[in-house]
């Protein structure tokens, strides 16, 4: 089996049927060696900011000087980002070495009577297996979703667990209420082990330390007001975090967006969490945070062009907050999609009240998850007397959201798959111009 073969026999394991239970991904780890006891590892769950928590962790680590393993979901563009050595997705080659040892033990399991893994089981021991052969000496892990059931909660020792801001999101699957899902989160929580969690939301945070008390957790919370804003830019925030760790510490944040100054907070008290020594310098960690690329959320890809993958109210809410900062200094229009499990309405309406686009052009990701780009449209046509336009293909769609903008800027956001799409069209644009 090549590569191509190995990512489509991936991508036809349907991505959304029911999980097995984690006794199954435990089988597969021990019938692979347990790969994951081979490095430390920081576990990340939460509803928004997760991914970014994880990039920064592994900016810290690798900035120290540590061979740092990143696991994150989705990709964008190509499954091997999902795998990361330093910050660089593995090869194809290694990818599909450690796709040949999963799959030969996933064979083995299924003669034996076992569950075929899911889509994401698959990754998740892929991944265990190619952070194990590269050496890593961290890895900092993003639960792929909720947590207490998730497959990477299958991991028995990590050093540190991370939880970061919980909203209503897969309620399908996680709960109705705030601390439905926070408990679903909350499931990462290992006897002993310390958990840095977003403290700003008081009904999470009731769950989230309840549980910690069960589990003889050392609590980190984090406050909104250990982080007070200095200055912004069109690209940067700076910030000083002041608490246990950091004494009124300048931090800059590479991102326009205001969330960031929460999730960089977070992963630089996890490592002072994962290093009491402080082996690890201040100098290094606020240096590693601004060094920090993290694809696709509220990422400059052009002069003028942002993408940002909020794609439920909570990230909206996050995204407008930045928008309306934008909207002061310059004219913004909108590129958006959405897939069909989301409150797309809801997230429309907010978007049309919040914020002033001078134009919005609506498109769709196709597949069996996708809304029309005509419906979008029409939704935004209830709400806002902007210039809304409809245009299915998203190739399309981009370059007439560029037309449209003007001297402005452009924002694209409402789905991950939109931020994927975008991505790897600027990477086609740019290889044919050279």
């Amino acid at each position: 089996m090549n590569y191509e073969e190995a990512v489509s026999y991936i991508a036809d394991v349907p991505k959304f049927t029911k999980k097995n239970k984690p006794e199954n991904t435990a089988e597969l780890l021990a019938r692979l060696g347990h790969p994951e006891e081979q490095y430390k590892i920081i576990h990340v769950a939460g509803t928004n900011g997760k991914g970014s928590v994880c990039a920064f962790t592994a900016s810290i680590l690798q900035e120290a000087g540590f061979r740092t393993g990143l696991f994150i979901s989705p990709h964008l563009v190509k499954i091997n980002e999902r795998f990361q050595i330093n910050q660089e997705p593995v090869s194809d080659q290694v990818f599909l070495e450690g796709f040949r040892t999963v799959k030969k033990a996933i064979d083995e399991m299924v003669a034996d009577g076992f569950s075929h893994p899911t889509y994401f089981e698959i990754l998740f021991a892929v991944g265990m297996v190619i952070f194990a052969r590269e050496k890593a000496e961290y890895l900092v892990m993003e639960t792929g979703l909720g947590g207490r059931l998730d497959a990477t909660n299958t991991v028995r020792h990590p050093i540190a667990t991370v939880i970061t801001s919980i909203s209503l999101d897969h309620t399908e699957y996680l709960g109705n209420t705030i601390p439905e899902i926070a408990g679903e989160k909350a499931g990462i929580i290992k006897e002993g082990v310390p958990v840095i969690y977003d403290g700003r939301n008081r009904e999470a945070e009731a769950v989230i330390r309840k549980k910690a008390e069960e589990m003889h957790a050392p609590l980190i919370p984090f406050y909104g007001q250990m982080a007070e804003i200095s200055a912004r830019t069109d690209k940067s925030i700076d910030f000083v975090l002041n608490n246990r760790y950091y004494e009124y510490k300048l931090v800059r944040v590479p991102y326009l967006a205001e969330y960031q100054v929460v999730n960089s907070s977070m992963a630089m008290m996890a490592a002072r969490v994962i290093d009491p020594g402080k082996q690890i310098s201040d100098e290094t960690v606020v240096k590693a945070i601004e060094n920090t690329r993290w694809g696709g959320r509220m990422e400059t890809v052009m002069p003028g062009v942002v993408l940002d993958g909020a794609h439920n109210a909570a990230g909206i809410e996050e995204f407008l907050k930045t928008v309306k900062t934008v909207q002061e200094r310059w004219p913004v229009s909108l590129l958006f999609s959405a897939v069909v499990e989301k409150d797309y309405d809801e997230m429309i309406q907010e978007i049309c009240r919040e914020a002033n686009f001078t134009s919005i052009v609506a498109t769709q990701i196709e597949g069996d998850r996708k809304v029309e780009a005509s419906r979008l449209a029409d939704l935004f046509r209830k709400y806002t007397d902007a210039a809304v336009y409809a245009e299915p293909d998203v190739e399309r769609a981009f370059s007439l959201a560029l037309e449209q903008r003007g001297a402005g800027m452009l924002f694209c956001a409402g789905s991950l798959y939109l931020v994927g799409e975008i991505k790897a069209i600027i990477e086609k644009q740019t290889v044919q111009k050279h």
